[in-house]
């Protein structure tokens, strides 16, 4: 049995009268792990939850579970098929996945390029699709959660938003079909829809609008993790579907 088994399974026992030994608390899984929304959402369940921080970057992902306590990396490009089964080989029993990666590489209907829509729903839609499916045995054996964070582009498409909304509309019917087949095996799926939320995606994308970047005006990353820790641990009689979050500004 390798290490990572090991890590996967939770074989030490907590001692009589103590607090929960770490490898017996449940597995998380959250892509997109290094920064931004990922990040916060990992720092959010790091007190309930193994975590297995995906990401593309190894440095950024070393750093972060330097300070999580029992953090392992994950790092993986989740458009590689080939990367992710090799990647999810050993995990057998998963509690909680959460899809956090993605891009937005935004543009009109008539002047966004092939590549543009191409990106937005191999990342956004494709790599949450494959990576999903090859988790469900591992999400059945826990009755597991999938969070899957969208965006208030899932919901309404604005002008100039093109290939990115029609990636996270994409996102939305995945999980809502994912509910609809997997909920009577046990699993919960959870959709969070956020405003716009200040993380370096956001910097980028404003830059691009042209316009000056005033955080205030934003989500915190950190309200959006709570809002995912808040539909993972929710009594068992209670299946947070989707959860909205607005920037009060």
């Amino acid at each position: 049995m390798g290490p990572w088994r090991h890590f996967y399974r939770g074989a030490m026992a907590a001692q009589p009268g103590s607090e929960p030994a770490t490898a017996e608390r449940p597995l998380a899984l959250a892509t997109g792990a290094s920064r931004g929304i990922g990040a916060a959402v990992a720092t959010a369940l790091q007190p309930t939850h193994r975590l297995l921080l995906g990401g593309r970057d190894a440095g950024a992902l070393a750093a972060r579970t330097a300070k999580l306590p029992g953090a392992r990396a994950w790092p993986v490009d989740v458009t590689d098929p080939a990367a992710l089964r090799a990647a999810v080989a050993e995990i057998e029993r998963l509690d909680v996945l959460v899809h956090s990666a993605g891009v937005a590489e935004l543009g009109t209907v008539e002047e966004a390029a092939p590549s543009a829509w191409r990106r937005n729903l191999e990342v956004n839609l494709l790599a949450v699709v494959e990576l999903t499916r090859l988790l469900l045995p591992a999400l059945r054996a826990a009755r597991g959660h999938v969070v899957v964070i969208n965006s208030g582009g899932g919901r309404n498409a604005r002008p100039g938003w093109g290939p990115y909304a029609a990636s996270k509309f994409a996102v939305r019917g995945f999980a809502d079909a994912l509910r609809a087949e997997e909920e009577p095996n046990g699993l919960r799926v959870t959709s969070v829809y956020p405003g716009r939320t200040d993380t370096e995606m956001q910097r980028a994308v404003v830059a691009g609008e042209g316009g000056e970047y005033d955080p205030r005006r934003f989500l915190r990353p950190e309200s959006v993790a709570a809002a995912v820790r808040t539909a993972v641990l929710a009594t068992p009689d209670a299946h947070l579907t989707e959860l909205i979050l607005r920037p009060t500004l």
